[in-house]
């Protein structure tokens, strides 16, 4: 008999009576004299389905054998439930052990867990309701992410995860080789002889290259894993984490930041409309959170209706200049309330910056543009003033920034002497400067960063928990 998902037989097609089979992973059983009750799920909903068994069809010893974790396939009619959890439920007429699971060894036992606990056994922790619903909504996030950039006519192109080349030029990379370190002469490394015969290493950002295509496709992104050797244990920060990174060619800074906003409330109202349930679960879980916390701790809106009001607010932009002022007058600053004092025009914003721009003084998503270029990358579109750059930070609230971009450098003199002051070599990135040689035109582009979004779409406050299995300072399992 074919089998059907969950998800199918709950939601859709409901035909009562119609003999049906369910396969999926055991998460409760209520083991009774007459009639033992499963709660079973297959990964496709956040909701389980109740599986009924009348002992009397049954043996005793297989039904004993079924536990938390056990993976079984069940075959019977669909039918009213008679409990009030649940609309429907299987009557089973037939099951097959496909897994035993022992149940005093199993680590996701049928009660709550600490978010710490389960990134220990990451390798289980899918199938708790709560890492099901996140993973879901990551898989709607990235399905969204292609349909909006493929309905808009944009190719996607994939671009090189092992680089020779630093995009942010901040250094912190991976390093990749061939070589066989245990045997390196006066603790010195030839890279003449590794595998490309030069220093490689895991990228940080695709941009560069995507510039290629778009100087010739006009309007790309790639959208891959990037790799940065911090060493930070924030509730941010990740070791390899992915980025959607468009480019486009005749772009100004305008046009990116609307692309920038589009494509945000795109994604957060296609989860909105395709994973509620899943938003709903983790909506609940959020508010039990928080029952034990002060009032000042709590969120003033549930889960989904700050991502409703998303949808509903145009995003507020201002200039660095602006921003820095707001910060630098702020009753927080005044008083020595934030970690890192506003007092000079030139810093880079830190978390707690954002956030009280964000959170505090606007309440909605804003958008900074025209950053010093001291603080900036090479690459940024140097303003007229000539102290800034045609810079974009989108700012969202819980997460700071989320989206990085800017205009970028279409002048070839202009972009060779900002890679001269910060002593970026031409003959490496002479590639890069042909497209200003050859057919230069006004182009933009953006990173988004898929955890982060993740972070705020689900409410969760660990971006180690959005991502199936995290990579972060000392930690690389599985």
């Amino acid at each position: 008999m074919k089998k059907s998902r969950i998800k199918i037989s709950l939601l859709k097609n409901i035909n009562l009576d119609n003999n049906i089979c369910v396969k999926g992973w055991v998460r409760t059983k209520r083991q009774g004299k007459n009639v033992t009750f499963i709660s079973l799920n297959d990964g496709s909903t956040i909701n389980s389905l109740q599986v009924v068994l009348d002992m009397q069809k049954f043996k005793v010893e297989l039904v004993e054998q079924i536990n938390t974790g056990s993976s079984v396939e069940f075959s019977g009619n669909l039918i009213k439930s008679q409990g009030k959890i649940q609309n429907y439920e299987l009557d089973a007429t037939e099951l097959v052990l496909l897994g035993e699971s022992d149940a005093r060894k199993y680590p996701i036992q049928p009660k709550k867990h600490s978010l710490e606990f389960l990134r220990d056994v990451a390798h289980l922790r899918l199938r708790t309701n709560t890492f099901s619903a996140i993973f879901r909504i990551r898989h709607a996030v990235i399905f969204s992410i292609h349909k909006f950039f493929n309905d808009k006519g944009f190719v996607n192109i994939h671009t090189p995860i092992i680089t020779s080349s630093d995009a942010e030029g901040a250094g912190e990379m991976f390093k990749v080789t061939s070589l066989d370190l245990d045997n390196i002469k006066n603790n010195k490394i030839d890279f003449n002889k590794d595998f490309f015969s030069k220093e490689v290493n895991l990228t940080v950002s695709g941009q560069l290259n995507a510039e290629l295509g778009a100087l010739a496709l006009s309007e790309v992104y790639t959208f891959g894993p990037t790799f940065r050797a911090e060493n930070s244990n924030t509730s941010r920060h990740l070791a390899e984490f992915w980025m959607v990174e468009p480019e486009m060619a005749f772009y100004d800074i305008i046009d990116n930041m609307n692309l920038a906003e589009d494509i945000l409330k795109y994604i957060i109202s296609y989860v909105i409309k395709n994973c509620f349930d899943d938003l709903e679960f983790l909506q609940n879980r959020e508010i039990d959170d928080e029952k034990n916390l002060p009032q000042i701790q709590r969120n003033e809106k549930s889960l989904i209706e700050r991502l409703k009001k998303i949808l509903n607010t145009v995003f507020e932009r201002i200039t660095y200049t602006e921003a820095f002022n707001i910060l630098r007058n702020s009753k927080p600053n005044k008083k020595g309330k934030f970690k890192y004092k506003v007092d000079e025009w030139g810093i880079d914003f830190q978390s707690e910056h954002e956030r009280f721009l964000v959170e505090k003084y606007f309440k909605k998503p804003i958008i900074v543009i025209d950053y010093p270029k001291n603080i900036k990358a090479f690459y940024m579109r140097v303003n007229d003033d000539n102290n800034t750059v045609s810079a974009m930070d989108v700012l969202f609230p819980s997460v700071g920034e989320i989206i990085g971009g800017s205009q970028r450098e279409e002048r070839l003199s202009v972009l060779k002497e900002r890679m001269k002051k910060m002593n970026l070599s031409e003959k490496d990135l002479n590639w890069y400067l042909d497209t200003r040689r050859f057919g230069t035109v006004i182009h933009s582009g953006f990173g988004l960063g898929l955890e982060r979004l993740i972070q705020f779409i689900t409410g969760m406050k660990n971006i180690r928990d959005v991502i199936p299995f995290p990579r972060t300072p000392g930690n690389c399992n599985y």
